[in-house]
This record gives C-alpha cells, sequence and structure tokens, in this order.
C-alpha cells in the first residue's frame, strides 16, 4: 500500500510532472499472451462519461485516456493526453498542451476540440452522467447544468494543441478530476453515430479496444497497436467473461483456466484459500479508501425524519457483519475511511443500541415500526450481508423486504430514487482520488442527488455544500490543517443528519494465476480498481 499524501493541496504542488516521476517498464514483461476474467453480472456500459462502478472502472481506463493519469499502482499524478501543462499564478487557469499524433480506435488524430466536447458532452445534463458535479469548478458549470448553456464557457480551444480551462473558483483537486473517467476524451463523430448505445461500441485512445461484446456472455479487448503510451500494454487479448458464478470462479482459476476471478475470492472459500499456503501464495492484499454503507432515501417517509435514521444507525450490529465476511474489514463509523485526511479520530459514530433505536422510533410517531425495502446487489456476500440488516432491523420492528437485484438494477434504483434503502456492499464507495472531498460531493452532496447521480440518499445539505466549496478552495499548502479540519466538521454534521448506515472499511484481495506477472500494486492499484490491465502480463 502506498503511503498517501496529507493533502490535496499538497498534491497540487507536487503534481508537475518531473524526470523520473513516470512508470518504468518491467524488465521481466513480454509483450505477448492472453488472460480471462470473469464476473458474475454483465457490464452496464463502457461509456466513460456513465460508467461508475468497481467492475468497469478499470475496463474504461484501459480503452479511454484523460488530460492527466497516475503512476500504475500508485496515486501519484503523471501527465495522461497532455504531453505538459501550465497553472496561471492566481491558480485559476489551466493550460494543457497535447501529446502529437494520439490517435482513437478509429484512426482518426485527437485534438484539443475532442477535449472541449468530452468535457461539454459530460457536463451537459442530457448526458445524465454521474460524474457531471466533478466539473463543478469549471467556468460555466452553472450554466450547463440548468441548461441553459450548451458548452463550459471555462474550455477554450488555442490551437488544436492546446485547451485552456478557466475554474470559477480556486480547487485544490482540479487536476486530480482531470485523471477521471469522467474527463476522458471520446471523439464526437463516434458518439453521434452510436448514440445512447456508444457505451456499447467504446472507440477512445486506450491501450486497449473493443474486440468483441457479445451480452450475456463475453467482452474481448485487443491490443491497441498505435498505443501513443509506447511498450504497452503488454497483453495482445483481455477476455471477461460474463455470467460466472464466482466460486465456479474460483475452481477455474485452480484448474489453470481463469487468470482472474473479478468478483474476487468468494466468502465461503476465503478461510479455505487464505490456509492453503498453495493458494494463498496467489493473493495479493492490498489497503483501499473504501466505505460500505446503508442509504437511506431522505425524499421517502419515514426516512424524511433524521430521527428515524439515527434510529436505524443504532439497530445494525456492525460487528455481526464483519464476520459474515471473515474479518476482512473493520466496523465504520463515519463516511470517511481512517487512512483518508480528514477523518475524525475521536469520533466514536452511533452505538449498537437496538433498545434505544426503538424508543426513537415511538418517540417519532413509529411505536410500532414500519415496512420498507432493502435493494442489494445479488452477488455474495452481499445478499447474506443484507439478511443481516434485516434481521437487525425487524428487532426494532422495521420490516425490510429485500430487492436482491444485479448491479445495474441496484444502481438504476438508487439513481432514480425509487430505493428506499440500499446496502451499497460490491458497489461500496471507494475514493476516485486521495481526498476527503471525493467522500462527500458524488455521494453526499447536493449535485450527487440528481437523477442518475450517486446519492442514494438524495441528501442535500446547501449549507454543507458551501463548506465544501469551501474546502476545496484552500489550495494553499498553509491552510491543509484547516481544510482537513473543515472537512471532518462537515462528515460530523453528516452523521448527525444521518442519511446513512456506515457499516464496515473493506481491505481488498486479489487472486490471480501462477502465470501473470507485473507488481502486486497493479492488482491492488488504488485507482485502476481492480486491476491496472495495461501493465500486468504472462509469465508464460
Amino acid at each position: 500500500m502506498k503511503t498517501l499524501l496529507a493533502s490535496t493541496a499538497v498534491m497540487l504542488a507536487l503534481a508537475m510532472p518531473v524526470a523520473g516521476q513516470d512508470y518504468t517498464p518491467d524488465p521481466n514483461a513480454r509483450a505477448r499472451g492472453s488472460i480471462v476474467i470473469t464476473y458474475k453480472d454483465d457490464v452496464a456500459t463502457l461509456d466513460p462519461a456513465i460508467g461508475y462502478d468497481w467492475q468497469n472502472w478499470s475496463m474504461i481506463k484501459s480503452l479511454f485516456d484523460g488530460l492527466m493519469d497516475y503512476v500504475p499502482g500508485t496515486t501519484t499524478l503523471r501527465p495522461g493526453l497532455a504531453e505538459s501543462y501550465d497553472i496561471s499564478e492566481d491558480g485559476m487557469t489551466y493550460t494543457f498542451h497535447l501529446r502529437p499524433g494520439v490517435k482513437f480506435h478509429n484512426g482518426r488524430e485527437m485534438t484539443a476540440e475532442d477535449v472541449k466536447y468530452s468535457l461539454d458532452r459530460v457536463t451537459n445534463p442530457a448526458t445524465q452522467s454521474p460524474g457531471a458535479g466533478f466539473f463543478g469548478s469549471i467556468k460555466g458549470y452553472d450554466a450547463m447544468a440548468d441548461g441553459s448553456a450548451t458548452e463550459l464557457e471555462g474550455v477554450k480551444v488555442i490551437d488544436p494543441a492546446t485547451v485552456e480551462i478557466t475554474l470559477s473558483r480556486p480547487d485544490a483537486t482540479f487536476l486530480h478530476v482531470m485523471a477521471l473517467n469522467f474527463a476522458h476524451v471520446v471523439p464526437k463523430e463516434e458518439v453521434e453515430k452510436w448514440g445512447a448505445d456508444f457505451g456499447r461500441h467504446p472507440v477512445g485512445t486506450g491501450s486497449y479496444k473493443l474486440g468483441e461484446w457479445t451480452v450475456g456472455q463475453r467482452l474481448v479487448f485487443e491490443k491497441n497497436a498505435d498505443n501513443w503510451r509506447k511498450g504497452v500494454p503488454y497483453l495482445d487479448q483481455i477476455t471477461f467473461e460474463v455470467g460466472q458464478e464466482p466460486i465456479v470462479a474460483l475452481l477455474r482459476l485452480q484448474k489453470g483456466a481463469v487468470d482472474i476471478p473479478g468478483d474476487g475470492i468468494p466468502p465461503a472459500k476465503f478461510q479455505e484459500v487464505m490456509n492453503d499456503p498453495e493458494q494463498a501464495k496467489d493473493v495479493v492484499e492490498g489497503g483501499q479508501l473504501q466505505t460500505g454503507y446503508i442509504t437511506m432515501n431522505v425524499t421517502t417517509p419515514p426516512f424524511d425524519q433524521k430521527e428515524v435514521r439515527q434510529a436505524i444507525n443504532m439497530a445494525i450490529n456492525k460487528d455481526r457483519i464483519v464476520q459474515i465476511i471473515n474479518g476482512r474489514a473493520v466496523p465504520a463509523n463515519q463516511p470517511l475511511p481512517p487512512s483518508m485526511p480528514g477523518y475524525t479520530k475521536d469520533y466514536k459514530g452511533y452505538p449498537y443500541d437496538p433498545e434505544k433505536a426503538r424508543a426513537m422510533l415511538a418517540e417519532a410517531g413509529l411505536p410500532d415500526g414500519f415496512e420498507t425495502e432493502l435493494y442489494v446487489m445479488n452477488t455474495d456476500p452481499n445478499p447474506r450481508i443484507a439478511q443481516a440488516i434485516q434481521q437487525d432491523l425487524a428487532a426494532i420492528g422495521v420490516k425490510a423486504s429485500l430487492q436482491s437485484l444485479a448491479q445495474a438494477n441496484v444502481i438504476e434504483a438508487g439513481g432514480n430514487g425509487s430505493a428506499p434503502m440500499i446496502w451499497s456492499g460490491g458497489m461500496a464507495w471507494i475514493a476516485d482520488f486521495p481526498d476527503p472531498s471525493n467522500f462527500y460531493g458524488p455521494i453526499l452532496g447536493c449535485a450527487g442527488a440528481e437523477p442518475g447521480g450517486w446519492n442514494w440518499a438524495k441528501y442535500c445539505n446547501e449549507a454543507l455544500d458551501e463548506k465544501a466549496a469551501a474546502a476545496d478552495a484552500m489550495a494553499d499548502p498553509a491552510k491543509s490543517d484547516e481544510r482537513l479540519k473543515l472537512w471532518s466538521d462537515i462528515f460530523m454534521q453528516v452523521m448527525d443528519d444521518a442519511p446513512w448506515v456506515p457499516v464496515f472499511n473493506e481491505q481488498r484481495y486479489t487472486m490471480k494465476s501462477t502465470r501473470m506477472g507485473g507488481a502486486d500494486d497493479l492488482y491492488v492499484d488504488p485507482v485502476s480498481i481492480p486491476v491496472n490491465y495495461d501493465y500486468v502480463y504472462v509469465t508464460e
């Protein structure tokens, strides 16, 4: 696990590219071969403006590129499609100089017009991008959001190789935003050709291009021979087999027919795998900036009452849930994970107290409890965790019927607001970049509560949004401590409002076949979750 920097203000100061900061090619790597990766569920989309779950995140990163990127296996920023960039003295204007000769998979050269089109597209409400709110600091974003503009005022094409982005306010996280999948560059002609189906016919500049997508069966990625980053990818082909039960995938891995079981080690087999030295040697463990939580839709009665939400927080036995996943996590008491800057160390959270929870429901006018629905992804162990949550709720008089669905259906229900409660497991939040702001804007801020957004609680506290904006405006490294204190205060107010029940912070375990090569960090990559496909390889 790499050391996290103390604040994005520091990150901003260190972000300019320097010699030796990039990735040194692995001398043991061989540029050949193919691998098989399995998933239980099919992929919902490969459109970088839309895709936002752990399953398609690293796939999209291998098909597309953004202006910024990260050194593989780390949280260190490096230039991507931008060969270099300049920042004005006031920190409000970024000028990106594009790499020459970068081509889309369709053979056309990428230009600054494509960068502008992609940023305009992701912030256009018609796109319904769950990541639109990340771009809120770009000048003209508000006009895009309310539909009064069709392009971002702050994004200007200087010439085919230069794009200038002006902010409406200082933003300590802006370079990280430019490395997000949502900022990846797409060709206008391909988007217009496929329309809503672009996500199934993706065309980018990435290391791989889509060769085949047979719905419900497989996706095949093929090496991009014209990749602008020379020497990678190492693999000729990746086949993602979908519809594969995790236990079956593990058995196939043991027989050499699968290289990476994408859904991880099945919980029922975890102890068996870890206690077997022959299998355990192929497991890579890494920390992650993750929180698994239960959302309560604050616009749906009775979750529109804060006291009800606080009672639910006291009803959940988090220690028992951690036991269900074989202790691969620690109980959570706030949205931020313990290793995230801004985490409030002396905060204990809501106690597990079913008796007090019942009393609070009675005080809220619900002495007999109420009925609701709890949505959950249908991949183990999530249904079992949901059953434990269901039992905890029943103990205080809340009857929750379980809606166990495919990941894409749960995400849809969360985005459109039709789910009263959701257990986020399997889709739980893992930081897009290592800064507390990333645990607020998309999943707790007002922008994320819009239709299609990832704020499934539909929680919108405008006063906290103002404080969050003030925190992100503190780009001066000298204000690092002040900024993190403000973020701590923000999350403590969130916990008082209780739109979530934070449940646990999970470790990540990736299992791989014996023929897979590459540094362990690539298999628990903090930003190319779960695996950085561009840099792994086969040894035989």
